[in-house]
């Protein structure tokens, strides 16, 4: 009978990774340990960093001496730190006198044994141990040692074998996993896993089911698949389908590999002997003949060593590098895809230390090596590998980097193009990364890449062409650029041109498809990511950036002002001109795009030749390639490009007649680029002949036949109408008239996106919109679509989205629809938060869709803007303001975002409404101020800011209620204003909060002067005049003629504030009068000293409009 001694001494789970008896697994929890003692990691000792103490090995030999005695075994097997234990034994039952204590009634606790095995062993080290092994110890003991063992190495277990006087070694090519999945099958009930019958035949015939296309079978088969997920040993089974079933097809195998990999990270909470199986099944099943088996284990292999971590599977990188070196050719394959693939997933976790060995160490020199290797997909594997250590700056690689680069220029001409591909990939990412080590040989790298860009194979040319793109965003590298702009230009202005595939993929020659269905593929998923955010526009050249925008598109991304970047490449700017997925197309025109910003002018000479042969093509795909090219230089080249404008904007008009699809569709979208030269007529001339064609010439392609077109005109003319503004409102019916007869001829796609022109063309206007006639042209289709429109339909979203624009714009006009649209907006909020309870109740609910509560929220807002008090019955007789408060408390930072934009929007216009619930929501929305939010709580944090200083003005000077919050609301407030992690437009709403608080309840604010005062004008003197800014200033003046010496300290950015004023209110000028004349009239020799001290553009500022 074979007896299994499990070791005394418990490991906790930081203790894992540094001692050697937990190498395998990475271990239960502490509090799993407490509840659960068997399921926790043993060591016989814990040694130290220099391996020369074995800590708890006395104690660990009384142990095993009280179970040797009394029973009698013919031998021993250990492994690892148990096989050094067991010649340890072996040794001391030969010579027991050596270590009194281990002797019972002085004698020894039992014989040697017959035999020893040490599996993976080594010598260990500690002084009481020597003196066993002196002279070597007798008991026969076989050695089992693995060659490419990386955590006991062979050199360590070569060292217990030379004081083995009666030793055979069997060396394997693997390490110490290779034989254990062997072990676990056969011992299934001693290694713990016992697997059920019923319960394995229960997963199996659900795997069968989940082949059935049926719908209803389909969900059923999701629910019993997350019901198994709760059982720990749910991986065991699968592990056991995949690797051990051989009567089963491989299809239903392949299926359980699948499920294995998707429920990977169940291992890291799994019992230790599950966690040992399964790692060692899916290794086996590596070595399966079928290839779908492989291809599954090497997945699972991929996703159990990103989860565990190298350093906690060190077995699985001994066996994938062994196979490397395997004689079948396919095995290598797998093996090296396999490694590639966690290469490329998580090259900084296999870049560690086991045990003082790094891995990387020797994978790195191996990669080089195979790199010579005759098959071509070992070839590119090695390539690969390599490079996707680049970016992490990995040192195992850095300093073999001559080599490595020596590597790629060898293969920059292999014949085969996979291997091409990711030479390119590696210089891009070199060049990302140490542009250092190009530099030498700049010249040369250029010309392949340039050479390779025009490869025949698309895969190559794209990577090269990512070079261009990377060359281009680095501002150091410029120099280095800017003599290759002659021969980089044109090239990508060649690989802008529709390939046969991409034609094929457009169905670019299909004109009249506007009645055709789109198909679900058609439709990308959209994600409405938040509600109204509260942010101020900045001076035009002043600051970090433009002006944060306000307006948030149809599911558009929430838009937060820390996106301050002087230039951002957007990838989406090229998406819809071409096919789904990134291609040498879209890549070439987004390079082009950068090198505009970086080069402007130096590029446009460079391009206006090929530029103008494309665009006065015979042939249309040189044309469209043109076409695009100009709209791609729109942004960085405009001040170049403003002088051929007069002659490109007509073409461009022009070309919207064009008999093809996608030269009508890419020249809506150059013209979207070009929108904001033609909305700024500088002379009713300028407006005639390009504005008013512009517009034309769009709305024409907005009711186009072509579903692509329609696309392409209504999303250029919704960036029309954004830079037009009022500019539009003298053409209103007839743009209405465009955007109408497009309800009735828009498939499911497009109506999503004229939703949204409809509610940027409100934005834009204003409320010119609220002439009756456009009231009457617009309202039927919009109540049309309202009606046919389900609670939960999706589409009702961008539908809801484009009312709240609709109704802040048509204001008192949109009474008549007001009332269903009110209760509506009610019913879906109470019906969502229902739904949320529900969810946090069960844990087998659906979290649902956050969106519908966000967007009913934000046109309630958007009523309250445009009608205020006129909504008092409805407002009145609902639950509104109940429901409002329990949005403020909604776990979702985009409810409580869009849910203070509520409650500063009531503040605003309906304040007497909104007053008894004021006690109520006051207490959360102090909670909601936050210094130093996380990211997606910042918009959240920012409307409560702002809606603060909405209520304070509402509530009037020194009413007794508010006073009550000032102190807490303050003591809120100027940390967020002062702390140096706050983002911008947080400081600006605070500010703008504490002044208009300051303006109420002065005596209260104005002895924390000294402490924001200079922050305060820090925040604001950027911000555009507007009427906030004015009341926010008025309550700082209103606080320095309260607490004078509060300003004392800041008075030179108090002053820079105050000139930064283009246009001050009256009450505001005269405010500032007063002030400056007051601090020079108090001592004016100190005044005259301290403005001497100040930037010269500021003393002649103030002297010019306040005399001082």
């Amino acid at each position: 009978a074979l007896v299994i001694v499990n070791a005394p001494h418990v490991l906790q789970p930081t203790e894992l990774f540094a001692s050697e008896a937990g190498q395998t697994t990475a271990g239960p929890t502490a509090e799993e340990i407490q509840a659960n003692p068997d399921t926790a990691m043993r060591a016989w000792w814990r040694a130290n960093k220099e391996r020369t103490q074995a800590i708890g090995l006395l104690e660990s030999l009384e142990y095993i001496r009280d179970i040797l005695k009394g029973s009698r075994f013919d031998g021993v097997f250990g492994f690892s730190q148990g096989a050094a234990f067991a010649a340890v034994i072996s040794a001391l039952l030969e010579r027991p006198h050596l270590h009194p204590p281990f002797l019972v009634n002085g004698e020894a606790p039992h014989p040697p044994f017959e035999f020893c095995v040490a599996v993976s062993g080594f010598k260990v080290l500690d002084p009481l141990c020597q003196p066993f092994f002196t002279p070597s110890y007798t008991t026969p003991t076989m050695h089992v040692i693995g060659k490419t063992d990386v955590v006991v190495v062979e050199e360590r277990s070569k060292q217990l074998v030379a004081v083995s006087a009666n030793s055979r070694v069997e060396e394997h090519d693997g390490g110490k996993a290779d034989s254990l999945f062997d072990l676990f099958i056969s011992r299934d009930t001693k290694c713990g896993i016992s697997f059920e019958m019923q319960g394995l035949q229960e997963i199996l015939q659900t795997i069968h089911d989940s082949t059935a296309t049926s719908a209803v079978v389909q969900r059923t088969i999701t629910e019993k698949l997350n019901q198994f997920t709760r059982a720990p040993e749910y991986i065991a089974y699968l592990a056991y389908i995949l690797s051990a079933m051989n009567q089963e097809e491989a299809r239903i195998r392949t299926i359980a590999g699948y499920l294995l990999k998707n429920n990977a990270r169940l291992i890291l909470s799994a019992p230790p002997e599950v966690a040992e199986f399964v790692k060692a099944a899916v290794l086996n099943a590596f070595n399966d003949s079928n290839t779908m088996i492989r291809n599954a284990a090497s997945q699972d292999i991929v996703a159990f060593l990103g989860v565990l971590e190298p350093r906690a599977w060190p077995e699985c990188l001994q066996h994938l590098v062994l196979a490397l070196d395997s004689s079948d050719l396919e095995k290598q394959e797998a093996a090296f895809n396999a490694l590639e693939k966690a290469c490329e997933d998580y090259p900084r976790k296999m870049d560690v230390e086991i045990n003082g060995t790094r891995p990387l160490d020797f994978m790195i020199p191996k990669f080089l090596g195979l790199s010579e290797h005759p098959s071509a997909k070992m070839r590119s594997h090695a390539v690969a590998c390599l490079s996707y250590f680049v970016p992490i700056n990995c040192q195992s690689l850095f300093v073999h980097i001559d080599a490595f680069i020596a590597c790629l220029f060898k293969r920059a001409s292999d014949e085969d193009p996979s291997v091409r591909r990711h030479v390119c990939q590696a210089l891009v990412l070199l060049l990302a990364a140490r542009p250092e080590k190009l530099m030498p040989e700049m010249s040369n790298v250029a010309q392949y890449m340039l050479y390779s860009t025009k490869d025949k194979n698309e895969n190559v040319a794209l990577e090269a062409c990512e070079f261009w793109l990377t060359f281009a965003e680095d501002q150091e590298l410029a120099p280095y650029l800017h003599p290759l702009l002659d021969q980089v230009g044109p090239t990508l202005l060649d690989c802008m041109i529709y390939g046969d595939d991409d034609l094929l993929w457009l169905e670019g020659d299909v004109e009249d498809n506007a009645a055709v269905p789109d198909k679900e593929t058609d439709i990308k998923p959209r994600h409405y990511g938040g509600g109204k955010s509260h942010g101020f526009e900045r001076e035009a050249g002043e600051g970090e950036g433009e002006a944060p925008k306000t307006r948030i598109g149809a599911y558009g991304q929430e838009l937060y002002d820390s996106d301050e970047d002087d230039y951002d490449l957007d990838d989406d700017d090229f998406a819809d001109e071409m096919t789904t997925e990134w291609n040498l197309r879209k890549c070439a025109a987004a390079a082009l795009d950068v090198l505009a910003v970086r080069f402007s002018g130096d590029l446009l000479r460079v391009l206006l030749g090929p530029l103008k042969d494309k665009l006065w093509s015979t042939d249309w795909l040189q044309r469209e390639s043109g076409i695009l090219a100009l709209g791609a230089m729109a942004e960085g080249c405009i001040e170049a490009i403003e002088p051929h404008l007069p002659t490109l904007i007509p073409y461009l008009i022009n070309t919207l007649s064009d008999p093809k699809p996608l030269v009508r569709s890419i020249t809506c979208w150059t013209l979207g680029r070009y929108a904001s030269w033609c909305t700024q007529p500088k002379s009713d001339e300028h407006r005639n002949l390009y504005f008013i064609p512009t517009m034309e010439g769009l709305l024409r392609m907005v009711l186009d036949n072509n579903k692509r077109v329609q696309e392409a005109g209504c999303s250029a003319f919704a960036t029309l109408e954004e830079d037009a503004g009022p500019e539009l409102a003298p053409y209103l019916e007839p743009v209405l008239r465009n955007l109408v007869l497009a309800f009735d001829k828009y498939q499911h796609k497009n109506m999503l996106i004229l939703y949204d022109a409809v509610g940027t063309l409100a934005d834009a206007v204003g409320r010119a919109l609220s002439n009756p006639v456009y009231v009457e042209i617009l309202m039927p289709p919009l109540t049309n679509r309202w009606a046919k429109l389900q609670d939960d339909d999706e589409d009702l979203i961008p539908l809801l989205e484009c009312l709240a624009s609709v109704t802040i714009a048509m204001g008192p006009a949109f009474v008549p629809y007001a009332g269903p649209v009110f209760d509506r907006c009610n019913t879906i909020i109470r019906n969502s938060l229902m739904q949320y309870q529900q969810y946090q109740q069960n844990a087998d609910f659906e979290e649902p869709d956050k969106a519908f509560l966000v967007v009913a929220l934000d046109l309630l807002s958007g009523l309250i803007q445009g009608m205020g008090m006129e909504l008092q019955s409805l407002i009145t007789n609902s639950s509104l303001l109940q429901l409002l408060t329990v949005c403020l408390k909604h776990p979702q930072a985009p409810v409580r975002q869009s849910a203070y934009a509520l409650v500063g929007d009531l503040a605003m216009n309906c304040f007497a409404l909104l007053r008894p619930a004021m006690p109520g929501i006051m207490q959360e929305l102090i909670q909601q101020l936050d210094p130093e939010p996380k990211l997606e709580f910042v918009s959240a944090s920012n409307n409560a800011a702002w809606s603060v200083g909405e209520v304070a003005l509402r509530y009037g000077r020194d009413d007794s209620e508010f006073q009550q919050w000032v102190h807490p609301l303050i003591s809120r407030l100027i940390p967020i204003l002062l702390h140096p992690k706050a983002p911008r437009s947080l400081h600006e709403n605070a500010a703008v909060s504490i002044g208009r608080i300051g303006l109420m309840h002065p005596t209260l604010v104005a002895p924390h002067l000294p402490e924001f005062a200079q922050a305060w004008c820090q925040a604001l003197y950027e911000i555009r005049d507007n009427e906030e800014k004015d009341s926010a200033f008025r309550g700082l003046c209103t606080m320095v003629q309260t607490n004078p010496a509060g300003m004392a300290k800041s008075l030179l950015w108090f002053c820079n504030s105050i000139i930064r004023w283009n246009q001050p209110s009256p009450e505001l000028n005269s405010m500032f009068q007063t002030l400056l004349q007051g601090f020079k009239q108090h001592d004016e020799a100190g005044w005259n000293a301290q403005i001497a001290s100040f930037p010269p553009i500021i003393q002649e500022r103030l002297a010019a409009r306040y005399g001082v």
